[in-house]
């Protein structure tokens, strides 16, 4: 599907020990669909999208839902909107991401709802641009949109540990719905899990997507004449399917390295860990691979922010090499910056979907508000 040119991304709930991940694979790896849902690896928010997708332990507002449910617990003083819109391909492909984070009565516990969707429209269909004479006929090219979506539900929760130190858990359900035109659509359920680790300075995420398979039920409505067509061509008539999508375990760790009282530096790395077989990756095996993430992140005053990130290392032909045997090493780079107004924070990602070698940026903008309960204002007041 033409959704699959977007993928090839980053990969990414209480934690479950990785030897159960590993026991899940290797039962069930021939069923896997590989970059299966790719679209839900794309990111979420300027900030971390601009910090090379590395957010899995730094996350702390309500894009939690999407990087690590479990950094949700902190939010639990007021409700908190998040809302992002990303362009690629020269407005093709259309990226929208929504999150509302509701701290619930008791104070322990925070749910979080999020909506992701990709789109692409226009998206020409030619099964019958040639007529059954061999004729080509330009009318009888129409247009479709594909469009895939995802709802989360998150719950997280903090727990006392030792002093100084907090941990907190979450979990997201999911819901997901593929369509392409009136010609196929899929519906998929799936759980992740996640904890989040804090200490004076540093903080440890560890997430296990999909810990429980997700599924896409596949069903196509295919009339006589396209089989027809699909039949004429030598072209594979779709059937009815289920597609899997393997358990990933993302951990990461970030440090707050303070220069002085005003400015403080932020460095994280992640480590996708994939369990459907060998990938292009920096750790390349079967069945794991290892896709590693760095993000930085300069801070005035908690007000002023500068981001830079980089992910998906990838080996490739040196296009210079004319013996086509030489290989580099291609990454994907992006930068960023954001600022914070009381309850209102805008941040803003210069995001590559391809490589450094060949570029295809876009410019990604987030914007978060805590929703302050309005009583307590009044009781202040």
């Amino acid at each position: 599907m033409v959704l699959t040119s977007v993928a090839r991304r980053t990969r990414t709930c209480f934690p479950l020990p990785l030897l159960l991940l590993l026991l899940i694979c290797n039962r069930s790896m021939g069923q896997f669909a590989k970059y299966s849902n790719e679209f839900l690896n794309i990111g979420a928010g300027a900030r971390g999208m601009a910090m090379g997708n590395a957010q899995v332990a730094s996350v702390n507002d309500g894009t939690g839902g999407y990087w690590n449910p479990a950094a949700l617990a902190d939010i639990r003083t007021s409700p908190q909107l998040n809302l992002m819109h990303a362009e690629y391909f020269a407005g093709i492909g259309k990226y929208d991401y929504a999150s509302l984070v509701l701290p619930l009565k008791d104070n322990k516990r925070t749910l979080g709802l999020t909506l992701l969707r990709f789109a692409v429209d226009d998206i020409p269909n030619t099964v019958f641009l040639v007529q059954p004479d061999g004729s080509i006929n330009f009318s009888n090219i129409t247009t479709f949109s594909s469009a895939d979506y995802a709802f989360l539900i998150s719950l997280a929760q903090q727990v006392d540990w030792i002093k100084n130190r907090k941990m907190n858990f979450g979990i997201n359900a999911k819901i997901i719905h593929r369509q392409a035109g009136d010609f196929t659509k899929s519906w998929g359920f799936g759980f992740d899990a996640a904890v989040q680790v804090v200490g004076d300075r540093w903080k440890l995420g560890i997430v296990a997507k999909d810990v429980t398979t997700t599924f896409n039920a596949w069903s196509y409505n295919i009339s006589q004449e396209w089989r027809e067509v699909f039949y004429a061509t030598s072209n594979d008539i779709p059937s009815n399917s289920v597609e899997l999508t393997a358990p990933q375990l993302i951990p990461g760790f970030s440090y707050n390295f303070p220069i002085n009282q005003k400015i403080s530096l932020l460095a994280e790395a992640d480590f996708d860990i994939t369990f459907d077989g060998r990938r292009n990756t920096v750790v390349s095996s079967n069945p794991i691979s290892i896709d590693p993430k760095m993000g930085l992140e300069l801070s005035y005053n908690n007000v002023f922010f500068v981001r830079g990130g980089i992910n998906n290392f990838q080996q490739t032909l040196d296009d210079r090499d004319t013996t086509n045997h030489k290989k580099v090493w291609i990454y994907m780079p992006s930068i960023g910056a954001g600022f914070r107004i009381g309850d209102v924070a805008i941040d803003y990602a210069f995001t590559n979907l391809a490589n450094q070698s060949n570029p295809l940026y876009t410019h990604v903008f987030s914007l978060r508000v805590d929703l302050v309960d309005m009583k307590k204002k009044t009781v202040k007041k």
